[in-house]
């Protein structure tokens, strides 16, 4: 018997105005997978993630959390999703703490176990020094990390970040990429990372290629290679674009 996906998402479709953002998309993420959204601005890689957070709704299609669909059964969906945003969303003038407390009192934690989980959470992203430092004093990858240990607070079942290293250094990039494939292979998460950036993609992620809206691969990076007779997911990757008109 298959085991329910994830993310499961299907034939889902959304415009704004006459602009077609999503065509008839469908992919699934496995429970613990990593998955790459790959796809250059403009792709609908930020349409995909606003109807897979609830931020929009879904005019055609549906999308489901666990194996409940965020339309019918939202609170059950979103208790099993956790978010981190391509803006910065942690309160400044917040500890990092008080950030975290504040998500905790969201999802019905109370104070006594949101400390406790917040103290957790922040150990793990190698942050439990700083817990009461403002969020302003943190460098950029550091507060992703936050924003990370934020969005795994309430012990979700899949994580969604959509560009999450974007107007990061070269080594916060990766020190972020890491950190995540690492929770991944730790705690059975399974995440949809959604970028543009190549370099983030490995041989043995699934990597769903999405382009003006529409799927053009799906599978594993390596696969997906050797389908396009490309000598890379670089490579790969323009020749489906390519192919698709650009």
């Amino acid at each position: 018997m298959n085991e329910t996906p994830a993310l499961a998402v299907r034939n889902l479709s959304h415009a704004y105005g006459a602009r077609k953002a999503l065509d008839d998309v469908s992919l699934n993420v496995a429970r613990g997978a990593f998955a790459v959204l790959l796809g250059l601005n403009g792709a609908g890689k930020s349409t995909l993630f606003s109807l897979a957070t609830g931020l929009y709704g879904a005019r055609k299609g549906a999308v489901e959390i666990m194996g409940f669909d965020i339309a019918k059964a939202p609170g059950e969906a979103l208790r099993r999703l956790g978010v981190v945003f391509q803006a910065r969303t942690l309160d400044f003038e917040l500890s990092l703490t008080q950030n975290l407390l504040y998500h905790a009192a969201l999802h019905g934690i109370g104070p006594s176990e949101g400390k406790r989980l917040a103290s957790e959470a922040l150990a793990r992203a190698g942050l439990a020094e700083r817990a009461r430092e403002k969020a302003r004093d943190l460098s950029g990858g550091q507060m992703r990390r936050v924003e990370i240990a934020r969005a795994l607070l309430h012990k979700p079942s899949l994580l969604l970040l959509d560009e999450p290293t974007v107007g990061l250094d070269i080594r916060a990039r990766a020190d972020i990429l890491a950190h995540v494939r690492a929770l991944v292979a730790q705690e059975n998460l399974a995440v949809l990372w959604t970028t543009h950036l190549i370099d983030e993609v490995e041989p043995k992620d699934q990597v769903i290629v999405l382009h003006q809206g529409c799927v053009l691969a799906d599978g594993t990076a390596a696969d997906i290679v050797a389908a396009q007779g490309a000598d890379s997911i670089g490579g790969a990757f323009e020749k489906l674009t390519t192919r698709a008109g650009k």
